[in-house]
C-alpha cells in the first residue's frame, strides 16, 4: 500500500510518547514493502528536541503550516490506499475535514489518547476532532480497547473502531547486560497533573518513609513546586538510553492516566517498554489491566505507598520471575511487527466493508 500518515511527531520524542509509536510502526509498515510517507508539523519545540531527525525507514516531510501542507501534499493523500490523521495533530480538524475531501483511498483515525480526546470533545475543547469529523472516517484506530470501542460506534458514528494499542520496539527495548543497579525504583513520564498525585504517593511517600531506599523520576515539565525530597530527578532519557535506565532499576513504576484509568483497557507504552526489558513492573490497576499482563505473575499492582513498600521488599528472585513472564508475554503479542499485522487486517476488514455496501 502507499500510506501516508500525518502525526503530532517522529523526529522528536521529547515529552511525546507519540513518536515512538510512529516510529516502530512506520519501520514495520516499511519492512513489509509498503510505501509509507510521514507528514509533521514543523513546530519550534519538537525542532530544538529532535533525537531522530532523519528516520532511516519510510519517508518523511517536514510543513510549516496548512497551506504549505495543502500545496505540496495534495497529491500524496489523493493517490494514497491509506491515509491515517493522529491526534493533537495541530490544526486537526482542518487538516482532517481536508483529507477526507481530498483521499480516495481509505481515511483512518489513529486516536492515541482516545480518553483523552473523548473527555474533550464532551466538554467541547477538543481542537483536532468532533464528532461529525469521526464519523467521516473510515476506520478510528483507537489506543484504548474494551467498551470505548462500541462507544465511538455508537455516540460519535465511526462506521468502525478498533484497538490499535501501543506497542514496544524489541530492537530498542530489551535487557541490557552489564549494567549496574541504582535505584530501587524509578519512574519515567512527562509531568501530568492528574498523574503527579500518584507519583507523590507511589514514589515520593515511599522514598520519604525509606531512607536507605534510592529512588528517581525522569521527565520533563516537573514544576519547581514539587518537593522530591531524596528522589533524583532527571529531565529526559532519550529512548535510544531506555532500556539502559530500566535496567538501573530493581523495580519500575507504572502510573496511568486519570481518564486512561477511568475508561480502563489503556495501557501505556511504558508498561511494554518496561517489560520487554525485563524489569519488574509496579503498577497502579485499571480495567483490564490482566488482558495485557497478569497482576502478581507478570506485574505487581500499588494503590499505597505501603504496597510500592511492601513489592520493594519482596525477594529478588521473585521479582526476576515476573520481570521475565512480563518480557515474553509482551514479546508474544505487543511488538511494533504486531501493530503492523493488525493495521493490515483492520483495512482490508475496512475495505472489505465499504466495498460490500456500494455493492448492495
Amino acid at each position: 500500500m502507499r500510506i501516508v500518515i500525518l502525526g503530532l511527531s517522529i523526529t522528536s520524542s521529547w515529552g511525546n510518547g507519540h513518536a515512538v509509536t510512529y516510529r516502530g510502526l512506520v519501520r514495520e509498515l516499511s519492512r513489509r514493502g509498503h510505501d509509507v510517507l510521514f507528514l509533521e508539523r514543523d513546530v519550534s519545540w519538537y525542532a530544538d528536541n529532535r533525537d531522530m531527525p532523519r528516520p532511516t525507514w519510510g519517508r518523511l516531510a517536514l510543513y510549516e503550516d496548512f497551506a504549505v501542507l495543502a500545496a505540496r501534499h495534495e497529491r500524496d493523500v489523493r493517490s494514497a490506499d491509506l491515509v491515517i490523521v493522529g491526534s493533537f495533530v495541530p490544526d486537526g480538524i482542518v487538516v482532517g475535514e481536508w483529507v477526507c475531501d481530498r483521499a480516495q483511498g481509505l481515511v483512518a483515525f489513529y486516536d492515541i489518547d482516545t480518553p483523552v480526546t473523548l473527555a474533550a470533545m464532551e466538554k467541547g475543547t477538543c481542537s483536532y476532532l468532533t464528532p461529525e469529523l469521526a464519523g467521516r472516517y473510515g476506520l478510528y484506530l483507537s489506543f484504548s480497547g474494551g467498551p470505548l470501542l462500541d462507544r465511538i460506534e455508537s455516540e460519535l458514528g465511526s462506521p468502525m473502531a478498533r484497538p490499535l494499542y501501543c506497542s514496544v520496539d524489541p530492537e530498542v527495548y530489551a535487557p541490557a547486560l552489564g549494567i549496574k543497579v541504582r535505584w530501587d525504583m524509578g519512574y519515567m513520564g512527562t509531568y501530568s497533573e492528574d498523574r503527579q498525585p500518584k507519583v507523590e504517593e507511589l514514589l515520593i511517600t515511599p522514598a520519604w518513609c525509606w531512607p536507605e531506599g534510592k529512588f528517581v523520576v525522569a521527565g520533563p515539565q516537573y514544576p519547581e513546586t514539587v518537593a522530591w525530597g531524596s528522589v533524583e530527578r532527571i529531565a529526559h532519557v532519550a529512548p535510544a538510553e531506555h532500556a539502559k535506565f530500566y535496567a538501573a532499576q530493581r523495580a519500575t513504576l507504572n502510573i496511568t492516566r486519570a481518564d486512561m484509568v477511568a475508561a480502563g483497557w489503556s495501557p501505556s507504552i511504558r508498561l511494554f517498554e518496561a517489560a520487554a526489558c525485563g524489569t519488574p513492573i509496579i503498577s497502579d490497576w485499571w480495567e483490564g489491566l490482566e488482558h495485557f499482563l497478569r497482576p502478581g505473575k507478570e506485574v505487581l499492582v500499588a494503590e499505597t505507598a505501603d504496597d510500592v513498600l511492601g513489592h520493594l521488599h519482596r525477594s529478588p528472585e521473585l521479582l526476576a520471575r515476573i520481570g521475565a513472564a512480563a518480557r515474553r508475554r509482551v514479546l508474544a503479542a505487543h511488538t511494533a511487527a504486531h501493530r503492523a499485522l493488525a493495521l493490515e487486517g483492520y483495512v482490508r476488514e475496512a475495505v472489505g466493508d465499504a466495498s460490500r455496501a456500494v455493492t448492495a
